[in-house]
């Protein structure tokens, strides 16, 4: 079985530009962040099963950050594929884990750990602008958080688009918390206060 492996942060990405060509593939889509361990992911996990079933020939991804984002976790799973005989192919990087015999291509897999650490230092330098951000915001006076010791308002909080995603999936009654989390990137306890704030609202 040839594998295309395909994941998008949120339900609201699109995944076509990772689809260019699905012919002969077995697709299987995550929708969760990259900074979730791909053995932890829901089709992370299923296409693990196969793998060690011996029922996967080849997995295909279009980049390294699909995979991972992670270099640990990165290096894991290529080393997880090769005791298997399986490589991984990055369409856009233009790499092979294996080489047609079986072995491991030592240059592929130097230039996929460089690439491993420039994702995750993108991720983090992401973040980074977004707290620097807010002490900008702050030092200015025009951060809107919240104060503290402030309540905000049960509509408000429910009406923030990831927010009210999850409401959606906590209505639809058929996904646990621990799902719902993974496919929207909100911790438990917000989720568990969406519901609680839902239902509150639903009851007036």
């Amino acid at each position: 079985m040839d594998i295309l492996y395909i994941r998008v942060s949120s339900l609201d990405q699109k995944t076509d530009r990772q689809k260019t060509n699905t012919a002969g593939f077995k697709v299987f889509e995550d929708y969760c962040s990259g900074s979730i361990a791909f053995a932890d992911r829901d089709k992370g996990k299923e296409i693990i099963k196969l793998l060690n079933a011996g029922k996967i020939d080849s997995l295909t991804v279009s980049s390294i950050d699909r995979l991972c984002r992670n270099v640990q976790d990165l290096l894991n799973t290529i080393e997880l594929f090769k005791k298997k005989g399986v490589s991984i192919t990055f369409i856009n990087q233009g790499l092979k884990t294996l080489d047609e015999n079986g072995n491991e291509n030592s240059i592929s897999r130097m230039i996929i750990s460089i690439l491993g650490v420039v994702s995750e230092m993108e991720r983090t330098q992401i973040r980074e602008r977004q707290r620097e951000g807010i002490l900008i915001a702050k030092a200015k006076g025009v951060y809107s958080g919240r104060k503290v010791g402030t309540k905000e308002d049960s509509l408000k909080f429910l009406s923030k688009p990831r927010n009210s995603k999850v409401l959606e999936y906590l209505k639809m009654g058929n996904l646990k918390g621990v799902e719902i989390s993974k496919l929207t990137g909100v911790n438990l306890n917000t989720i568990t206060k969406i519901k609680k704030l839902g239902l509150m609202e639903s009851a007036k």
